[in-house]
């Protein structure tokens, strides 16, 4: 049996979901609250599988009471539910150490196969997430696996090995036929990219990765 701290602030909700659950013969509601600060009084005394969790819930966001039940008990499993797009929550749940995002529209085989798979010690992760979070993973890598020079526009790398030769800003905007102001925008988007903190830094970083034009 799977036994369920259930929280929402709407009691209505709290009640549909009970009856819900109600039909499933291994999942049981076994405790219910309406707040944040409830929520981890009686996670912490309740004899308890799984909390079902709203975020957005009174005195206390949802958000920082998954980060602190985490913290106190890392292996209880939260499952996230809210009306928000998963795109909004979902991926600062999982990070977070959720076992699941579900959005209070979802049906109710797949509420009962998140609890489940949740309770026995694995991640839910709805197909529309899964596509998204695959995206982002890879998204992640490739910027990471790149050179932050890389990154660079054309143009932004252009400015960079005039910085880094020692030109002025003015200088740069007469060469590249550009406003200073302009010259100054793509410094300050150079500056961010590669880490450097002044002109000085530009230039170490060329030097470093051989990059100062011939």
């Amino acid at each position: 049996m799977i036994r369920i701290l259930l929280c929402d602030d709407h009691r209505i909700v709290r009640e549909g979901l009970k009856q819900i659950l109600a039909d499933t013969p291994d999942i049981e509601v076994a405790a219910e609250c309406a707040d944040g600060p409830e929520v981890l009084r009686k996670a912490r005394v309740e004899a308890i599988d799984l909390v079902l969790l709203d975020i957005a819930i009174p005195h206390q966001d949802g958000l920082d009471v998954l980060r602190q039940l985490k913290q106190e008990m890392p292996r209880l499993p939260v499952l996230m539910l809210s009306t928000y797009p998963e795109k909004q929550y979902a991926a600062r749940c999982y990070r977070l150490g959720a076992a699941g995002y579900l959005n209070k529209s979802a049906d109710t085989e797949q509420l009962v196969a998140a609890i489940r798979k949740a309770a026995d010690g694995g991640v839910y992760v709805s197909p529309h997430m899964a596509e998204t979070l695959a995206a982002e993973l890879n998204a992640h890598a490739a910027s990471t696996q790149r050179a932050a020079h890389e990154t660079l526009s054309h143009r932004e790398y252009q400015v960079f090995q005039l910085i880094a030769a020692g030109r002025s800003v003015k200088e740069i905007a007469d060469q590249l036929t550009l406003s200073p102001n302009t010259v100054s925008t793509y410094r300050s988007r150079i500056l961010e990219k590669t880490g450097a903190s002044n002109d000085v830094g530009i230039a170490m970083y060329a030097v470093r990765h051989q990059l100062l034009p011939a």
